[in-house]
């Protein structure tokens, strides 16, 4: 007689994990992993990280996937290891050689080099990657050998610093907007210097507000006794916009999606118009849009279950 199958019932977790993602997993098989030691029935990732990268991969759980789009959309900073002298296929370790140059640089010609590639650049994305066209990710052409025409696109670098050059390891800090690939700018950089280039390591230090500080390794979160304990709360998220408390009933009408006008409620409220987090004592209620004349127009709203 045939068992039935039991299906694994998932916990209602509610948090950030600040992951740091070790080098061959991809982003997607580390989010698995995390969420299977958690117990968790919801999660989702905050944009992903190359295999062959390490370093911060916030790990987004229940109410905080909610607020996860941001993660996206913020600046990040890396810190890299260029090897300069040898461009492969992908731009990084994962791919073959396909040219090799010897390297006769010298700091001054690095340091000459690098304000060409600050502020705001055009970069081409690369066929290794997992924007899609027709349906189909680039790097399913490229396994095939097919190489597409892709346009360039606006991104910006916000900070570029040496590290150190002991040739031919080149290793820089990077700050940058979302949609930047840091192989590309390494192989750009390798370019122009004449000798071509290829990323051998890529670290991820920051995403938006979010540190390396309290970051978790997943063997660290498979031993641990109680791994809950290791989550951020949702708000870790939104440290950088202004908080607003609300009294009882108002947060009872903010909860059921209504536009507040909070001028005559003799609140403490920013000065600055724009997006808040909004709070009843110490309970997040989720974000909302401070607009002219101290109106409150909900965002995102935390389930009141929680």
């Amino acid at each position: 007689m045939k068992q039935a199958h039991i299906k694994r019932v998932r916990d209602l977790v509610d948090g950030v994990l600040l992951l740091d993602k070790p080098v061959g997993l991809s982003s997607n098989d580390a989010l698995i992993k995390a969420k299977r030691v958690l117990n968790a029935k919801k999660a989702g990732h905050t944009g992903t990280l190359d295999p062959f990268a390490t370093g911060l991969l916030p790990l987004c759980f229940g109410e905080a996937t909610k607020f996860s789009q941001d993660l996206l959309e913020a600046d990040k900073r890396y810190e890299t290891t260029v090897h300069l002298g040898i461009t492969t296929t992908t731009g990084d370790t994962e791919g073959e050689a396909i040219d090799m140059r010897d390297v006769d640089v010298t700091l001054a010609q690095i340091e000459a080099v690098l304000p060409q590639f600050r502020g705001p650049i055009m970069q081409v994305p690369p066929m290794y990657s997992a924007l899609k066209r027709d349906g189909k990710a680039y790097y399913e052409y490229a396994r095939e050998g097919i190489t597409l025409e892709r346009e360039a696109r606006p991104v910006t670098i916000l900070k570029l610093e040496l590290i150190s050059f002991e040739t031919p390891l080149l290793k820089l800090a990077v700050t940058c907007s979302k949609g930047t690939y840091i192989r590309v700018l390494g192989e750009d950089i390798g370019h122009a210097l004449g000798c071509g280039a290829h990323l051998i390591e890529l670290r991820r230090t920051q995403v938006g507000a979010l540190t390396i500080d309290g970051m978790v390794t997943l063997e660290a979160l498979q031993a641990h006794e109680a791994p809950l304990t290791l989550l951020a709360p949702v708000d870790a998220l939104l440290s950088s916009f202004p908080a607003v408390q609300l009294t009882e009933e108002l947060a009872k009408r903010f909860l059921q999606g209504q536009r507040l006008a909070l001028g005559k409620e003799g609140l403490t409220l920013p000065d600055t118009v724009g997006r808040v987090r909004v709070y009843h004592d110490t309970r997040l209620l989720g974000t909302a849009n401070l607009q002219e004349y101290a109106i409150l127009a909900p965002e995102r709203l935390i389930a009141a279950a929680h």
